[in-house]
């Protein structure tokens, strides 16, 4: 059981590695590489935010069929309304699943690189050298957070990660959900120590 943990594990780094090594600069090389946890993820704030988001929907609903009475036009001015409820309820965790699911994080001798995007890649370059405010949030089962950078906190900050699909609402870059959180943040902290020294 543990070789063929082993194994798979190595293969998912080979895998990672391959998915990385085309962002990767001349004689730069990768030292660590991850995912975020898949699938849906509770936060801390959605012990607030599930129970606004359903009040907020089921009044929106009944607000727009209340008004649907009244006319047409009242009745769509409350659409918007409905259209984020559902977004709350449903749509951010398949959204913020979705994301992970496309995340690869990679920290070579230089930088952090963050490749993301549901429909677009998007490569986020991180320079070690530059790198302040490397901040660790850590679960009892090992996984964790890792913020890079200081924490900038945005209009949404009072709901965290639960409203990061929000225009504007992610602000500090991060390594989201990963395994072993606490080994890649003392790795990150060294290579940077290593990086200023060079």
């Amino acid at each position: 059981m543990y070789e063929y943990n082993k194994k798979l594990k190595s293969h998912m780094f080979q895998n990672l590695q391959n998915e990385l090594r085309p962002h990767l600069d001349i004689n730069e090389h990768l030292l660590w590489t991850g995912k975020p946890k898949t699938g849906i993820v509770l936060n801390t704030s959605d012990i607030f935010l599930i129970p606004f988001s359903i009040f907020w929907c089921g009044f929106a609903i009944f607000w727009v069929i209340g008004a649907s009475q009244a006319g047409f036009l009242f009745a769509l001015f409350g659409v918007p309304f409905v259209a984020v409820g559902l977004m709350m309820v449903f749509g951010r965790f398949i959204i913020d699943a979705k994301q992970r699911e496309n995340t690869t994080y990679g920290l070579t001798q230089n930088r952090i690189i963050i490749k993301s995007g549901i429909f677009n890649s998007n490569i986020q370059s991180i320079d070690l050298k530059t790198l302040t405010n490397i901040n660790l949030k850590e679960k009892k089962d090992g996984n964790g957070t890792i913020y890079l950078g200081p924490q900038q906190y945005s209009r949404m900050a009072p709901w965290g990660d639960g409203m990061n699909w929000w225009p504007g609402a992610q602000t500090t870059p991060k390594l989201t959900q990963i395994q072993d959180a606490r080994q890649v943040y003392r790795k990150v902290i060294d290579q940077k120590e290593l990086a200023q020294k060079a």
